[in-house]
């Protein structure tokens, strides 16, 4: 059985959407986590109601923000 984290592993240095609770998304490049969840994420958009926002060269995403990961 697959654990959540193994996802994250493989999908290290790909691309990945996260959602968050306050409804933003942010898709980028993901270049770290840890077992909390806390992402990294390299070059980066933000994403509200299906348009972008801003763009990022480095995110951190706070572990307990996060709703779910996507490769």
């Amino acid at each position: 059985m697959e654990r959540p984290l193994d996802m994250l592993k493989r999908s290290l240095n790909g691309r990945v959407i996260v959602a968050m609770r306050d409804g933003r998304e942010h898709r980028g490049t993901l270049a770290g986590y840890d077992p909390h969840l806390n992402l990294l994420l390299g070059n980066s958009e933000e994403w509200l109601s299906g348009e972008k926002v801003r763009r990022w060269r480095r995110t951190v995403l706070r572990g307990d923000s996060v709703v779910y990961v996507s490769p």
